[in-house]
């Protein structure tokens, strides 16, 4: 299998990341599809899908060891993404829970760990802890997800709030609200977004527009989906493939480079906001 050609999106600290990686949401939990998903991520690694997304939240930390086991003997091909639950992300209980991701993960590092959407702790406080984790070297870089554009500028508020790196948000075709006031905000500052659920939890590879489009242009709606995103220089998409033929398909999108024409007609079948849009979530 040749290794797809990927390319990377440039972080606020220099580093650049592909822009294609591997999403691991409902991955690890059945005993009876693990050694399909093992063999997907590895897979992916070998297509050059080196960036891989995972979350202590996802089977109460079995993404996460299976995720160690997939890049085992091969860390450091990989920048690992996880997230840290917000009733975990104080400065009393954040290093606990990272030291506890580090060992499902069978690594020393985490290379960008997202605290996983707004909860009670201050968020003075969560970024004193992700600074903590960085200057021990357990982390390199720290950022969110599920940030909407009021969240982010209270933490632009807080000294070294501005060292995040992304923002991991729902988007994809039929979920442009961001496209409003929160995506133009984080460009303005160069901070990538980074797409989750980027076919809406495989509906869309159903939804008759996206179906008929696909069809007049020899793609999958999957691969549409994936493209309309991939289109964007600075936006990083994470879609889960739990088989190989899943993620041979998705990877497929990276060979279709949408034309403006084809941009224009997506933009009139899954229309951008008109309005602001509060940030959706799943």
């Amino acid at each position: 299998m040749k290794t797809a050609s990927i390319n990377t999106v440039k972080l606020p600290s220099g580093k650049r990341v592909p822009a294609f990686g591997l999403g691991t949401w409902y991955m690890g939990e059945d005993p009876a599809t693990h050694a399909e998903e093992l063999a997907t991520l590895r897979l992916g690694l070998d297509m050059g899908a080196t960036l891989i997304d995972t979350a202590e939240m996802y089977g109460e930390g079995r993404s996460e060891k299976l995720v160690g086991e997939a890049i085992e003997g091969r860390r450091d091909e990989v920048f690992l993404v996880d997230k840290v639950l917000p009733q975990n992300a104080s400065r009393r209980r954040m290093s606990k829970f990272c030291d506890s991701s580090l060992r499902r993960l069978g690594t020393d590092r985490i290379d960008l760990y997202l605290l996983h959407w707004r909860g009670e702790v201050p968020l003075l406080e969560t970024v004193e802890a992700f600074k903590e984790l960085r200057h021990a070297g357990k982390i390199l870089a720290y950022g969110v997800s599920n940030f909407d554009i009021t969240d982010m500028e209270e933490l632009w508020s807080i000294p070294v709030g501005t060292d995040v790196q992304t923002d991991q948000v729902l988007y994809n075709l039929t979920r442009r609200g961001i496209e409003w006031d929160l995506l133009p905000w984080l460009r303005e500052r160069r901070v990538p977004i980074m797409a989750y659920s980027p076919i809406e939890r495989s509906q869309l590879v159903t939804n008759q527009k996206l179906v008929q489009f696909a069809e007049r242009y020899e793609m999958t709606p999957a691969q549409v989906a994936l493209a309309w995103l991939l289109a964007k220089t600075d936006v990083i998409v994470i879609p889960k493939a739990s088989q190989r033929e899943h993620l041979i398909e998705n990877l497929g999108a990276l060979e279709h480079h949408l034309t403006k024409a084809q941009l224009a007609e997506l933009d009139r079948l899954f229309p951008p906001p008109s309005r602001p849009v509060p940030l959706e979530m799943i």
